[in-house]
């Protein structure tokens, strides 16, 4: 049985999370011994996520052994306090040395930094007990980059440049993020893309009309869906500018804020002033998304995506019409006229434009319906979970046949 394990900064509510956590499930119900190292203390806020295999249901990562129904991903803390800690560095490495494991598989920059000191480290200690020199014993280290950095620092470009060369290949989810890399010196000729995959979404199993009572909304309430963190990127205060254009022609309409963060207050507070906390609704993080996502009318993301946004493609999976930020990363999963609209970023125009948008798939049926069906089988067939943990496990045995 192969041993992956895969180090991420933070198990907390993100799209590399999830992609993640969906990553690891299939790749435990393939016979895959899987394990992950979370980097932050935060990580235990971790959203729940749903079993891959066995009894329908919830499961999420827990530390210890697995549980008795679905696969139970072991996830170690290793908390650090500083984005370079070199106290994060060495339990790290000793973790890396208990484990064992075949593969490292880090995902973006500080454990891109930390998974090659221990894999390196666990190879140095195999050769000296073993007074041997190949290069391909120890762990393989997969590098993942998943995400555009705007502002990387001198100091972390030159680690992680200097740290690239333990990898035997990089990989990516994304052609934009695989070409910003190139661009800052990873070389292009060891990437490996993935598109992202999310598995098929389940039924609700609320009724419209009962979700609706339920979360106190009007009969006849048209439902705009903003889901992630509550972050600058995410441009959320521009959404609900657009919101309160379209208001004019749909007052019935309920935007359904999903998700939490640092700004919430403050755009709490913004929609009173811009519009109401009736109209513009602030749910915070629900676990239970899955019941809610469906019966969206439109999902709406305004942000400056510099990753791939896993809250996309579900809400594509359950067939809801995108009108996402005209950014390169959302290009890859939004077939604009076909599945959704992508819209200018950060223009008065583009609120103008989102609001146009919703206007119609509200008063066109037909288009709606056509927009919804067209996701679904875009997903289905280029976001396929299954087929993103094949590519993965090809990967993996691919890397340690052929060694570094």
């Amino acid at each position: 049985m192969r041993r992956i394990l895969h180090v991420i900064d933070s198990l907390g509510y993100t799209g590399a999370t999830m992609q993640l956590l969906a990553l690891a499930e299939g790749l435990a119900c393939r016979g895959f011994d899987v394990h992950i190292a979370a980097l932050s203390e935060s990580s235990r806020t971790a959203l729940p996520f749903r079993e891959a295999c066995g009894e329908p249901g919830r499961a999420g990562p827990e530390e210890g052994s697995a549980a008795k129904s679905g696969p139970r991903i072991p996830v170690t803390y290793l908390p650090r306090r500083w984005r370079v800690d070199p106290l994060a560095d060495v339990q790290l490495i000793r973790h890396v040395a208990r484990l064992k494991p075949d593969v490292v598989h880090t995902w973006n920059c500080v454990p891109g930094m930390l998974g090659p000191i221990a894999v390196n480290w666990a190879r140095t200690r195999r050769r000296r007990k073993q007074l041997v020199a190949e290069p391909t014993e120890g762990p393989r280290l997969v590098a993942g980059q998943y995400r555009i950095q705007r502002w990387p620092s001198e100091f972390e470009s030159q680690v992680e440049r200097r740290f690239a060369r333990q990898a035997v290949r990089y990989l990516s989810n994304s052609t934009a993020v695989r070409d910003w890399c190139v661009t800052r010196g990873l070389r292009d000729q060891r990437f490996t893309v993935i598109p992202p995959g999310v598995p098929a979404a389940p039924a609700s199993d609320v009724p419209r009309d009962a979700l609706l009572r339920e979360l106190n909304l009007p009969a006849d309430a048209r439902l705009i869906g903003v889901v992630g963190r509550l972050v600058p990127d995410s441009r959320v205060q521009d959404l609900i500018w657009a919101a309160d254009l379209l208001r004019v022609l749909h007052d019935n309409l309920r935007v359904l804020i999903v998700g939490d963060g640092p700004l919430r207050s403050q755009l709490e507070q913004y929609a009173r002033l811009a519009s109401d906390l009736e109209h513009i609704r602030f749910l915070g993080v629900r676990s239970d998304l899955w019941r809610i996502l469906p019966h969206f009318d439109v999902l709406w993301n305004g942000s400056e995506n510099r990753s791939v946004s896993s809250s996309i493609l579900e809400a594509m999976a359950a067939g809801v019409p995108v009108i996402a930020s005209d950014v390169p990363v959302n290009r890859e999963l939004v077939v604009a006229d076909e599945t959704g609209y992508v819209i200018p970023i950060g223009r008065r125009s583009g609120r103008a434009d989102r609001a146009r948008h919703t206007d119609r798939i509200f008063n066109d049926a037909a288009l709606a319906a056509r927009l919804g069906t067209a996701a679904k089988q875009v997903v289905s067939s280029r976001f396929n979970r299954e087929q993103v943990v094949a590519s993965h496990a090809d990967l993996y045995s691919e890397v340690l046949k052929a060694g570094r």
